[in-house]
């Protein structure tokens, strides 16, 4: 990646958004191994356009996208598309982000971290407040559907230090979230959310 380089830490169980222009990349950095990464994408215009998971499926006619590939928005426009990964390539598109009432499901104490909590938190850091979540695209998550099409949650198949690189199609508010689970096989068999590492490489002046 070419450009001037940003270093974040992305806390466990904790969300973060902020803005990236066109051409700029982001590399998501799986450090520890084992963490999903909820990821959503807005226009920096018009917060009503957003990376689509359903429209995702239906542009690329598969439920999960590999190296090349660029994920659209609801109005099926390029939004960002995946330039590198080196995770082993099993993502999630069709989950949407735990939530309270997940949660509640799971049997979990009142009050447990979530990534659409998480979503709406970093949104109203940078001043852009949203209360509808879309689904979003869940890094290094093994759900695919088994030939029965049952999904079955799986511990990811990333390991330490492996990572992706997405790229800004357009001006846009990224929103990650380093998903709480610690219930399911979601962040792997010991059911511990770690940090994840970014860079943000912006477009050389």
């Amino acid at each position: 990646m070419n450009g001037t380089g940003e270093h974040f830490v992305l806390p466990a169980r904790a969300g973060k958004a902020f803005r990236l222009a066109r051409g700029a990349s982001v590399r998501i950095i799986n450090t520890y191994g084992s963490q999903v990464v909820d990821t959503w994408a807005f226009s920096a215009i018009d917060p009503t356009e957003f990376m689509s998971m359903e429209h995702t499926r239906l542009y690329l006619a598969r439920i999960a996208p590999k190296v090349g590939d660029t994920l659209v928005t609801n109005r099926a426009r390029p939004c960002l598309t995946l330039a590198e990964d080196t995770s082993g390539g099993v993502h999630d598109t069709l989950l949407p982000a735990c939530d309270t009432c997940r949660y509640a499901r799971l049997g979990a104490a009142e009050g447990h971290s979530n990534c659409a909590d998480n979503f709406r938190s970093a949104l109203v850091e940078i001043g852009l407040p949203l209360s509808h979540v879309p689904a979003p695209l869940n890094l290094f998550e093994n759900s695919v559907p088994d030939l029965n099409g049952v999904i079955v949650i799986k511990p990811p198949v990333c390991r330490y230090g492996s990572y992706v690189t997405l790229r800004a199609e357009a001006n846009l508010v990224l929103v990650l979230s380093a998903c709480p689970q610690d219930i399911t096989l979601t962040n792997g068999v010991d059911r511990s959310p770690r940090d994840v590492h970014l860079e943000i490489v912006r477009p050389a002046e």
